[in-house]
This record gives structure tokens, C-alpha cells and sequence, in this order.
């Protein structure tokens, strides 16, 4: 652990391809036994006899053992990971070889707690107290504001019993990823059923791939080249990972990406990791958030805040200033603002409740967890995820998603959608869709199965706007509480502006525009005509210089009804037409300008002979 507000180093790091998953073989025909190492040493385990690489410790665990099976040390472990056993809050980053042995033969490591990865070599390999197969995906994302606690290892089903007697509510589990080593025998399916049911709510962390910066210099990193693609493959990796543990769809996930620091290369490659990561959580029907130090990650993303940057739907900051709260300088009154904010006010110390000792980091939430997926009326704000945006013609906008209320499952939600940034901001442009959420949507009807099966919409809108647009789309609360941003893409809208034809004339040009906006607007404009040509001035003793020179031709204002179209007549300026007879031709542009954006055409333009 590194002390200091925000600076808590994963409690979790996968050490993926590095860990080796040993199987106990005969001494001849196992893999791990087929020859002694240099420096290597053996000892006898269940009967056989293991050889340890040099340099490596050997720890003997029993079945109701202490022991913290940390997969961040060259340790042989001959034992099972003890459902008991007491971990740190966050035990110090470094991806290393640990080797776990079990007595029935068979090697196992703490990855992903339903999943594990296998390294070249291994066989028979399982996971540590895990599930074998994944689980059927059961609990939902409900919001919680209160206090909560993250440790190393998910506690035992004793453990949280015995908490109940404490003020906390909530508690941080980690799921998997690349730069995980906690062992988890005691987070599976049934575990995650049994919490939620007690009134439990999960904030499920994934520790994937660290900033370039980050002060952990044994983590697995991404890299500036590639982060776009690491982020969707780690989200991709997070959904399984939560599937497996039955955390379903409508639920958040919370990359933990530890404090770096924040130059510009890193910044950059951070922030496109993490919208990656949001927006291929978004298509799998998930929730994003991003756990970081608020002296980096979090001032990062705060100040891409507003932006037309896909932001996380939730934020959990590092800031061990002791203050139970989710205020924060970095972060303005007005982002994540809808019950979007966990902080983690303290960092690892021991609590004990109803006589069971626990080293935990302290949180305050108000923000998006997992539950029982029917929360209190009036504690959860509506679930969903906008999944697709696009513009199939000028002029308009399609968003496609799902929602619903938790206080109210089986209620079709009323979707506003947002052109041009989030609700509220100057200059945005807002439509009121109404209920419109009921669409037959069976994936959230199977993972939400007091819903029902009509909560999805896919709706197409006109909008004045053009160009590369933000587009923010929200759910209506039924019940008390806020509306929910379900997420924000950008999308390019072709101006609504459009020639049909243009044809030069003695003195002018004629311009036939069409204008794609709703029967029944205004759709005003002002329609130019210009040209660029190169001039030489000369100099003495000097080649002459040659510069491009652009002059108006000519300029006027018009007025169309939108799904309407008409032709424009534009006189050429007195000095336009003397331009033209000067030079004899000019290579014209028609620009047509409405609010919002501008579309251009060439022309050229031949002057007349003079009788």
C-alpha cells in the first residue's frame, strides 16, 4: 500500500499469463516435475513431491487458515485459499509468479472468480473457491447512498453476517482484470445472491490495464497506440467476468485505474481507454464507472466533463480527506451530479463487527451499486443505456436503447433526448420523446424479471442542429428521485441544407435549395457566392510572390419552410462582374448557410463577350 490521499494501489492484480496454475501430476509425467530447475528445491505436499522455482517461498495453507493468498509474491501456496482468511485493503501492486497447489491435485489461482485463465502448461487448472460454470446473471444495478467498504478479498458469508451489526451497507468486490491478485474462494453466484438478498449492495471493481505513468512499475499497462482497442477488450472481459458471478445487465463496473501521473501522452491515452471502455460497456447493457485519484484520473475526466467526451455514467474518487461525503474541488457542483459519486474518504485500516476484524477502505455512496434490483421506493433512480446514435438522413437524429424504473419495473419510462450536450447547458437542443420506452427488449426481461419485456426504444428525430453533435439521452423517474443520463455519443448530422441545381447567368447564379427540417418550420438562411484566385505582385530583383486572393461575388439572405424547396436567384456585385470581366473565368463556391451549419458547391462562372 502507498499511503496518501488517493494513492491506494490496487488491492487485486490478474497476473494472467504470468501466473502459473499447477497441476500435481506424477513426478514423471507432469509438466512442473519433468526436470529440477537450477536452484530449484523440492517439497513434499499431499503425498507427492513438488519442486519451487529458486527465490520462491513456500507457504503452507491450511483449510481454515488466515492466511492472505496474495497472487503479487513468488510464493508457492500448498493449500486452497481459506474462506477465511485476512487480507490487507490494498495490497502493493507487482506482478509476479505465484504458484497454488492444491491437494487434489490440481493447481488453482484467484483471476476471475468464475473464470479462470490457465496459463501455457497448466492442466486440470480451477478456480479458488470459484464456480466452474458461469452463472445465469441475476442481480441488477440499484442506486444506494450511504456507507460502504471495499477490501481485498470478498468476506465470508459469516464475515458479512456479522457486519450487519455496522453502519455499512455497501462493499467493493473485485471482479477480475489484468492487474488483479486477490484471491477470491468466497466471490461466486450464490455469494452475490445471498448479499444482495441480505440487503447488501455490490460495487463490482475491475483492474485492468494501468495508465503509462501509473507508479506501479511491474502492472501490465496500455499503451497510447492501442488504448481505444484495450478498452473495449476490457470491457468485454469485465461483462464476463460479472456475468459469471450473476451481476447482470443494468448493473455498473467500476475500472479502478490507480493514481498516475497526469501528462499529456498519459492523459490522453486514459481517456480514450476509459471512453472506450464506457461506451462498449453501454452496448453490452451495462453501466461504466471509473475509480481513480482525484489527483489524476478523476481531475482528468472532470475536465473532459461537458465536453463532446463520453464520460463514465458514475465516478469513485480517492481522496482520503475523512470527509463522509462525495464532494470533491476537482470535480464542478454539476457533473455526476444524479446520485453518480462514491468517495473513498479513508484508506486501510481495521474495523470490527460483531466480533469480525476486517481491513477495509471507508466509502460514502451515492451512486449507482448492484441490489436486489427492486430497491426502496424513492432510493433508485431509472437503469438503462443509450447503445446506439446515428443520423440516417440530414437533419436528424436516431437513439436506440433500453430503460426502466426500479421502483416501478413493469411502468414504460419517458425518454428526453438532448442535442448537443447534456441537459441544462446553454445553447442544447432538447426534445420530450414521452413514454416511449416500450419496445420488446427479452435480454432485459430475462435479467430484470419483474420488468417485463417492453422497455426498449429506438426513435428518429429532427433536429436544427448539424455537424459532429453530442447526443445525450435521459430516462424520467416514475418515483422520487432523478432522471438517469443513460449516455452521451457523438454524432455527425449532415446539415438539413441541400442544391438540388445551380446554373451560372449573364449577372448571376440561380440555386434551387431544398431544406430537411420538419414540416411546418422556419428554416432561414443566407446564401454567398465567392471566389479564390492567385494574384503576383512583383519585386525588385525578387521573383514575384504569388498569393491566393478571395473575393465575394455576391451575397443575400433567403427563407424556407422545412420539407420544402425553392429557387434563389443571386445577382453578381458590381464588382463581381467586373472581376469576371477581367479575368474571363472564375472557379466560384455557392455556400448556403443555416443555423447550425453550411453546405457548399463549386461553379464556374464564364464571363460573357461584350457586343
Amino acid at each position: 500500500m502507498i499511503p496518501g490521499p488517493g494513492k491506494r494501489l490496487s488491492a487485486r492484480l490478474l497476473l494472467g499469463t504470468a501466473l502459473l496454475l499447477v497441476a500435481l501430476a506424477t513426478a514423471v509425467g507432469s509438466a512442473w516435475a519433468a526436470g529440477p530447475a537450477p536452484g530449484a528445491r523440492t517439497v513434499h505436499y499431499a503425498g507427492r513431491a513438488v519442486q519451487v522455482p529458486a527465490g520462491f517461498q513456500v507457504v503452507r495453507v491450511a483449510p481454515h487458515s488466515r492466511t492472505c493468498m496474495r497472487l503479487d509474491r513468488r510464493v508457492v501456496y500448498l493449500g486452497a485459499p481459506s474462506r477465511q482468511q485476512r487480507c490487507p485493503a490494498g495490497p502493493v501492486l507487482g506482478k509476479r509468479r505465484a504458484i497454488v497447489v492444491t491437494p487434489n491435485g490440481r493447481g488453482a489461482a484467484a483471476g476471475s472468480p468464475a473464470r479462470p485463465r490457465p496459463a501455457a502448461g497448466a492442466a486440470h487448472a480451477s478456480a479458488a473457491g470459484g464456480a466452474g460454470a458461469p452463472a445465469t446473471a441475476s442481480a441488477g444495478g440499484a442506486v444506494f447512498t450511504g456507507l460502504g467498504f471495499d477490501t481485498c478479498s470478498a468476506p465470508s458469508t459469516k464475515a458479512m453476517a456479522a457486519w450487519a451489526e455496522s453502519p455499512f451497507r455497501a462493499v467493493g468486490v473485485y471482479i477480475g482484470g489484468e492487474n488483479s491478485a486477490c484471491s477470491q474462494p468466497n466471490l461466486t453466484a450464490a455469494w452475490v445472491s445471498a448479499q444482495t438478498a441480505a440487503g447488501w449492495h455490490l460495487i463490482p471493481t475491475y483492474v485492468g490495464l494501468q495508465a503509462p505513468t501509473s507508479a506501479c512499475s511491474s502492472c501490465s499497462k496500455l499503451t497510447s497506440a492501442a488504448a481505444g482497442a484495450q478498452g473495449i477488450a476490457a470491457a468485454e472481459d469485465a461483462v464476463a467476468d460479472a456475468a459469471a458471478i450473476g451481476i447482470g445487465a443494468g448493473s455498473p463496473i467500476y475500472f479502478d485505474m490507480e493514481a498516475y501521473s497526469p501528462t499529456t501522452s498519459a492523459t490522453n491515452a486514459v481517456l480514450t481507454f476509459l471512453a472506450a471502455w464506457t461506451e462498449k460497456l453501454h452496448q453490452l447493457g451495462y453501466l461504466s464507472g471509473v475509480y481513480s485519484s482525484s489527483n489524476s484520473g478523476i481531475a482528468d475526466l472532470a475536465r473532459a466533463y461537458g465536453t463532446t467526451y463520453v464520460s463514465p455514467d458514475s465516478i469513485w474518487t480517492a481522496n482520503w480527506n475523512g470527509a463522509e461525503n462525495t464532494l470533491d474541488s476537482v470535480v464542478p457542483s454539476t457533473a455526476w451530479a444524479n446520485h453518480q459519486r462514491i468517495h473513498q474518504f479513508r484508506g486501510g485500516h481495521n474495523e470490527t463487527w460483531g466480533g469480525t476484524t476486517l481491513n477495509i477502505d471507508s466509502d460514502y455512496v451515492d451512486g449507482a451499486t448492484v441490489g436486489t434490483g427492486t430497491a426502496p421506493v424513492g432510493e433508485s433512480d431509472p437503469i438503462g443505456s443509450l447503445e446506439l446514435s446515428g443520423s440516417p438522413a440530414a437533419g436528424q437524429v436516431r437513439v436506440k436503447g433500453w430503460a426502466l424504473d426500479p421502483d416501478a419495473p413493469a411502468e414504460v419510462l419517458a425518454i428526453n433526448v438532448v442535442v448537443g450536450g447534456r441537459a441544462g447547458q446553454e445553447g442544447v437542443e432538447t426534445f420530450e420523446l414521452g413514454q416511449v420506452a416500450n419496445q420488446s427488449r427479452p435480454d432485459i426481461a430475462a435479467s430484470h424479471k419483474l420488468a417485463g419485456p417492453s422497455h426498449g426504444f429506438d426513435n428518429t428525430l429532427a433536429t436544427l442542429k448539424s455537424g459532429s453533435q453530442p447526443i445525450c439521452v435521459y430516462a424520467l423517474n416514475l418515483a422520487l428521485g432523478g432522471d438517469r443520463l443513460l449516455g452521451c455519443k457523438t454524432t455527425n448530422v449532415p446539415v438539413a441544407v441541400t442544391f438540388s441545381r445551380l446554373k451560372a447567368m449573364p449577372h448571376g447564379i440561380k440555386a434551387t435549395l431544398a431544406c430537411q427540417w420538419p414540416t411546418g418550420t422556419s428554416c432561414p438562411g443566407h446564401l454567398g457566392l465567392r471566389t479564390t484566385f492567385k494574384v503576383s505582385t512583383p519585386r525588385r530583383g525578387k521573383p514575384p510572390r504569388v498569393h491566393a486572393v478571395t473575393r465575394s461575388l455576391g451575397s443575400r439572405t433567403f427563407r424556407l419552410n422545412g420539407g420544402q424547396w425553392h429557387t434563389f436567384y443571386l445577382p453578381l456585385t458590381a464588382g463581381g462582374r467586373k472581376l469576371l470581366q477581367e479575368r474571363g473565368t472564375l472557379r466560384a463556391q455557392v455556400i448556403a448557410a443555416i443555423p447550425g451549419g453550411r453546405r457548399g458547391a463549386g461553379l464556374p462562372l464564364e464571363a460573357r463577350a461584350r457586343r
